[in-house]
């Protein structure tokens, strides 16, 4: 297949046929190149957060897997006997999940309809709102998509100590944009993405968009690296 602007879906496809690859060169706006090795993508139970482990145990009924990618989680709660549909805007990720024999779509999350008892969102997911201004939508779809007793399990990432001086105080550009909005671009071999917009919040932020939206926003844990997981139900 064709994998322009889908440096994700080929290096999940090439490791799964080849069982080896190079990394991923993911660019920043904001700060330095990073490498993601894709075998992370692939990982096991054993090698995930505590936070993952977490959010997996927790998932129950009809579950939605956002931005699935390799299907680390969603293949755990099938080999469980969990009902999950994983989806991704990569089509060389979906393909990869289909031939692992998972119920996946080719999807923008924010083109779904149905009914959910559990939405896991995780890998940073709250990112997928973009950027702050677009997060109220976001949490519209979520709530559109959360069975009455429904609960979604999203993780983000508080940046504020990027910002913090040495003294404990915090500098802030009061007339730029939100700290935690960020671009990113993703390469592997010679194929690269457009450039993509993710949003992280701190977590009081979040409970406050949130409570708009009508949705209660819980604090589950916290993670070893300003990481959090959430959950949000109807309020």
């Amino acid at each position: 297949m064709d994998f322009k602007l889908d440096p994700l879906g080929y290096a999940i496809c090439d490791f799964a046929k080849n069982g080896f690859s190079e990394n991923i060169t993911v660019m920043a706006d904001l700060c330095e190149d990073d490498v993601m090795p894709v075998e992370y993508l692939f990982r096991t139970a054993e090698m995930m957060l505590e936070l993952e482990q977490k959010a997996l145990s927790l998932c129950r009924g009809k579950i939605l897997d956002v931005g699935a990618a390799a299907g680390c989680h969603s293949y755990l709660l099938k080999e469980q006997g969990k009902d999950v549909l994983a989806i991704d805007t990569s089509e060389g990720a979906v393909l990869h999940l289909k031939s692992m024999g998972l119920n996946a779509e080719k999807t923008d999350f924010f083109d779904l309809n149905g009914k959910f008892d559990t939405l896991l969102v995780l890998m940073n997911g709250l990112g997928i709102a973009g950027n702050l201004n677009n997060l109220p939508r976001f949490l519209k779809q979520i709530k559109g998509l959360l069975a009455p007793e429904g609960t979604a399990l999203c993780d983000s990432t508080d940046l504020s100590y990027m910002y913090q001086e040495e003294d404990g105080s915090m500098w802030l550009d009061l007339n730029g944009s939100y700290m935690g909005e960020m671009q990113f671009k993703m390469q592997y071999k010679e194929v690269e993405s457009d450039w993509f917009r993710w949003l992280y919040i701190d977590f009081d932020l979040l409970k406050e968009h949130a409570e708009k939206e009508g949705l209660e926003c819980t604090l589950i844990m916290n993670g070893p690296s300003n990481n959090y997981l959430v959950s949000l139900t109807h309020l």
